[in-house]
């Protein structure tokens, strides 16, 4: 019998990429996403598609003895700042309507809940991270997501098979505007020659990985067998800088790299200067590493934004 996937947030940029993966992989994909209609990055994807509010409710015709990759929610770091209840209220009422349809149901097969290496506390340097490393509170978004990780452990409590995943920075083909490789593409793109852009701080350094690796690692805890922990970092274990990043675009581009002026508004604050992600333990227990490079990853987002 095919094994069915439910995946939310599924139209989302990282929920694409995950349906057409496990598509190819051989599972059955239930979509959910916000529009009413089948999206065009999930036709001929994924098997069935319902739109919903799913700060509102689970949808019915969900199957509750499937398993899930939990994806939707709000996910821009900087924008919580200015939205923080909604941040709070919106990611957390998701997850207890789907624990509640689940233990409703049938009990749900394995619950892979997405939460964010953004949880982990700052530190001064540069700081390796692992899943035992201090957790910190730094923005809105990282606190609901620390609420989030919590609402799946009382779920696991109560019988579920929650797992989870707490991604680093990761960028690819699809990559919205909001986050920092796709809005310097488009600013390089467009800037006259000559002219100086404007960025946030290009000093600090973090550990990107690609979207499609990202979505295999997320598959791999949701087919392995057997999992030992209940908590798993996604990272590449490599830390690349702004200024790292700004002068890969401009290859790409071939464009020369044009002098930068900060923007201290465009700052976040208690931003650490360094952060790379320790993913040994996903690796050792599921066999997952990334596959896409660095500079790939970046050529490939730019073709994205300039498509």
């Amino acid at each position: 019998m095919t094994r069915t996937l439910v995946v939310t947030g599924a139209a989302g940029f990282v929920g694409a990429h995950l349906c057409r993966i496990a598509a190819e992989a051989g599972f059955s994909v239930f979509a959910i996403g916000r529009e009413e209609r089948v999206p065009d990055s999930l036709d001929g994807i994924a098997d069935q598609y319902v739109g919903v509010d799913l700060t509102e409710e689970w949808p019915s015709t969900a199957p509750t003895d499937a398993d899930v990759v939990h994806l939707a929610g709000l996910a821009a770091v900087g924008g919580s700042f200015s939205r923080p209840q909604l941040y709070l209220s919106a990611n957390s009422a998701m997850v207890t309507h789907l624990g509640e349809a689940l233990l409703r149901g049938s009990g749900g097969g394995r619950v892979v809940g997405v939460s964010s290496g953004a949880v982990y506390a700052a530190t001064p340097g540069a700081s390796v991270i692992d899943e035992s490393s201090p957790l910190g509170f730094t923005s809105p978004y990282a606190v609901s997501k620390v609420l989030v990780e919590n609402q799946l452990a009382y779920y696991r409590g109560r019988g579920l098979d929650t797992v989870v995943a707490r991604p680093f920075n990761h960028s690819g083909p699809g990559q919205g505007p909001g986050f920092l490789i796709p809005d310097l593409a488009r600013r390089i793109a467009e800037l006259p020659a000559g002219a100086t852009v404007t960025t946030g701080s290009l000093v600090t350094r973090r550990d990107y990985t690609d979207v499609r690796d990202v979505a295999r690692a997320y598959l791999a805890l949701i087919t392995a067998p057997t999992l030992d922990h209940a908590l798993y970092n996604v990272a590449s274990g490599s830390a690349h800088s702004g200024k790292e990043i700004l002068a890969t675009i401009c290859a790409v581009l071939e464009r020369p790299v044009p002098e930068t002026r900060t923007d201290p508004d465009l700052i976040r604050p208690n931003d650490p200067a360094s952060i790379t992600g320790d993913a040994e333990r996903l690796r050792r227990e599921t066999g997952w590493v990334p596959r896409i490079p660095f500079a790939r990853m970046i050529a490939e987002s730019v073709s994205s934004v300039l498509a």
